[in-house]
C-alpha cells in the first residue's frame, strides 16, 4: 500500500509573472487528487538560492543530466534578486499531502525532453525549451518545480522550512511601482465550498482574478476557528439582525395567516418583525460561522472557539493600484444570481452565502481581516514539521 506522503510544487517566478498560477494549481489540485496542505510566498535570498540549485542535479532524476543542469542554472538565476531592480523575485510553494504524493505531482508537472512533444502536463502547456537543430538551447523556462523521489522532496521540504521565517511570508518590497502609483494591498479568501472534493475550482478562481493584473504577494491554507470567524463577520452580525426584520415579518405573517386562518394587520405584522427578525438574523449569523469554520458558536465548547476548524480554505493577498476595486469587480456582488456574465460569483457561486469569495470591500477591511486571518503565519513550516520532524 502506497505511504502517505509529503510532496511540493515551486511555482516559478516567471509563472507567476505571467499569471500562470491559477492553471497550475487547477491541475496540480484537480489531478493528483492530493490534499494541498500549506502554501507560502517566498522572494528567496541568496543562501536560499544557493542551497536549494546545489541539491537539483540527481543520478535519482529520470530527467536528462543536461536538463538538470539548466533547472540547476535557471534557479540560480531567476531565483535571484532582479538586477535591475534589485528585488528579490517571488516563488510560491504549495505543499500536497497523500498517498503517492510525490510520484503524482511529478507525473502532473512532467519531465523535460530534448525530443519530446505533447500537451500532456504542465510543463507542456506552460514550460519551454526551445533549442536549434544542433540541440543548442536558446531559450528554457521549466514553469513548475518539482522533486524525483519520496527522499529528495523531504531533504528539499526540509531547507525550504528553514527559510520559511525568513524568506518567506506576506512579502514585501518585491514589486517596482511608477512614482505615481499608490498601491494597495487587499484580501480574497476562498471559500470552503471549493474545497468539497478535489477540482480545479480553486486555481480557476484564482485564474479569474489574474485578468486584474495585480499580483500575489500572500498565500496561506486557513482552516478558521469560530473566535475568528465571529470577529471576521462580526460587522454583519448587527446588520443581519436588523436588515431582517421586514423580511422575517412578511414570512411569518404569509405562515401564520395560512396555518390559522388570522388576518394579521400591519401593526401586528411589524411586531413579528421585532420580535423574530434578531432571533433570525442570529440564526443566519450561526449559519455563516458554521459554514466558515466549521462549527457554529453555540455548538462549541470554549476550548473549541480558538482552535482551528475543519474547513479549509485558501486565503491570498493581491497588491497593487486600486487592488481593491479591481478585485470587487471581477469577484461580483453577493448574491449570484445578480452577478455579472463573466464575474466569480456567478460562474463559481450558488447563493448568498455560498457565493464562492470573499474580498475586502476597502483597504481599512482589508487590513482588519488579514490582520484576522493572519496570512503571514508560518502553517507552512508547522506542516512540514509535522510530518517530517523540525528541521
Amino acid at each position: 500500500m502506497p505511504e502517505t506522503q509529503l510532496a511540493y510544487a515551486i511555482i516559478t517566478p516567471h509563472s507567476l509573472h505571467k499569471s500562470r498560477t491559477g492553471g497550475i494549481i487547477a491541475r496540480l489540485i484537480a489531478r493528483t487528487n492530493l490534499d494541498l496542505v500549506a502554501a507560502r510566498m517566498f522572494a528567496p535570498g541568496p543562501e536560499l538560492v544557493r542551497e536549494y540549485a546545489g541539491a537539483i542535479v540527481s543520478a535519482a532524476d529520470p530527467q536528462d543530466r543536461r536538463i538538470q543542469e539548466l533547472i540547476r542554472d535557471y534557479v540560480l538565476t531567476q531565483f535571484s534578486e532582479d538586477p535591475k531592480t534589485h528585488r528579490r523575485r517571488r516563488v510560491m510553494m504549495l505543499v500536497f499531502k497523500g498517498e503517492d504524493a510525490v510520484r503524482k505531482v511529478r507525473s502532473v508537472v512532467g519531465n523535460f525532453s530534448f525530443h519530446r512533444r505533447g500537451g500532456e502536463t504542465i510543463r507542456d502547456t506552460y514550460g519551454d525549451l526551445v533549442v536549434d537543430s544542433d540541440d543548442n538551447v536558446r531559450y528554457f523556462e521549466p514553469a513548475v518545480l518539482a522533486a524525483p523521489t519520496p527522499e529528495e522532496a523531504a531533504a528539499k521540504l526540509r531547507l525550504w522550512a528553514r527559510y520559511s521565517d525568513t524568506d518567506g511570508g506576506v512579502l514585501e518590497n518585491v514589486i517596482a511601482y511608477g512614482p505615481d502609483e499608490k498601491p494597495e494591498r487587499t484580501l480574497v479568501l476562498l471559500k470552503p465550498d471549493n474545497f468539497r472534493f478535489a477540482s480545479g475550482r480553486p486555481g480557476n478562481m484564482i485564474d479569474f482574478f489574474s485578468r486584474t493584473g495585480l499580483y500575489i504577494v500572500g498565500i496561506k491554507v486557513h482552516r478558521m476557528s469560530v473566535a475568528q470567524a465571529m470577529e471576521f463577520y462580526g460587522p454583519v452580525r448587527e446588520v443581519l439582525r436588523t436588515k431582517l426584520k421586514s423580511v422575517v415579518a412578511g414570512r411569518a405573517k404569509e405562515v401564520l395567516q395560512k396555518e390559522l386562518g388570522l388576518r394579521i394587520p400591519p401593526t401586528e405584522e411589524e411586531q413579528l418583525g421585532e420580535l423574530l427578525g434578531p432571533l433570525y438574523g442570529e440564526n443566519q449569523f450561526e449559519n455563516i460561522i458554521r459554514f466558515m469554520a466549521g462549527r457554529s458558536p453555540s455548538e462549541c465548547e470554549p476550548s473549541q472557539l480558538t482552535a482551528p476548524g475543519p474547513e479549509k480554505c485558501i486565503a491570498l493577498v493581491y497588491e497593487g493600484v486600486n487592488a481593491v476595486a479591481k478585485i470587487r469587480d471581477v469577484l461580483g456582488p453577493t448574491d449570484p444570481s445578480k452577478a455579472p456574465p463573466g464575474s466569480i460569483r456567478r460562474e463559481f457561486g450558488l447563493n448568498i452565502m455560498v457565493n464562492a469569495a470573499h474580498a475586502s470591500d476597502s483597504p481599512e477591511n482589508a487590513r482588519r481581516e488579514m490582520r484576522i486571518v493572519n496570512v503571514g503565519e508560518n502553517t507552512f513550516k508547522r506542516e512540514i514539521e509535522a510530518v517530517l520532524g523540525r528541521v
